[in-house]
């Protein structure tokens, strides 16, 4: 069903609907709210508040959430593929092992969270703010991270074959055995980035190129 508005999607989960496709919850508040395996693909939510929302394994893909704030919410497992993020804010939210293939997260706000095992392939990542996320282990080979802000960030086996780092602010940055094969990192800043330690770094070689 297509719910129109925040109470009517709450009292129709709890009756254990779970499908809301395309529903239209733009500024609504789910502040809180248990939402679990939800099916909210191709919904529409705009500047709604799910602030600290439960929405484990849920179907978000290609939905609008455009300025969504995702402050501390779970979204662990979450299917998140070529879902709007843009100036999202999705500080310290758990998207441990997340679908987010080619989504749009740019200029989108990530302090803190945590991304371990999480898909991000082919995501749009250009200017976003990762100060101190975790992606030990995430897939963001032919991600766009153009001036993203990754200080700090821990990229502990993380796949970034062609990725494009060129302008990002990698400082303090993590590259424990991250691949790096093919990735941009023309003009990125690495002050105490090692990343000697990453796999496949021609050490010959100046990330400024």
């Amino acid at each position: 069903m297509k719910a129109r508005g925040a109470p009517r999607l709450l009292a129709a989960y709890a009756d254990g609907e779970r499908d809301f496709r395309g529903s239209r919850l733009a500024w609504q508040s789910l502040v809180e709210a248990r939402l679990d395996g939800v099916d909210l693909r191709r919904a529409k939510l705009t500047w709604t508040l799910l602030t600290r929302a439960s929405l484990r394994d849920a179907d978000l893909g290609g939905a609008d959430m455009r300025r969504a704030n995702l402050l501390s919410a779970d979204l662990t497992g979450a299917d998140l593929g070529a879902t709007d993020l843009t100036w999202a804010l999705v500080i310290e939210a758990d998207l441990s092992g997340a679908a987010l293939r080619r989504a749009r997260l740019r200029w989108s706000v990530l302090h803190r969270a945590v991304l371990r095992r999480a898909d991000l392939g082919q995501a749009d990542l250009c200017g976003a703010e990762l100060q101190g996320a975790n992606l030990l282990g995430a897939d963001l080979s032919g991600a766009a991270l153009v001036s993203a802000d990754l200080r700090g960030v821990n990229l502990t086996e993380a796949n970034l074959r062609g990725a494009n780092l060129c302008q990002a602010d990698l400082s303090g940055a993590n590259f424990t055995d991250a691949d790096i094969t093919g990735a941009k990192l023309g003009g990125a800043r690495y002050v105490e980035a090692d990343l000697a330690k990453a796999l496949r770094f021609d050490r010959g070689s100046s990330p400024y190129r």
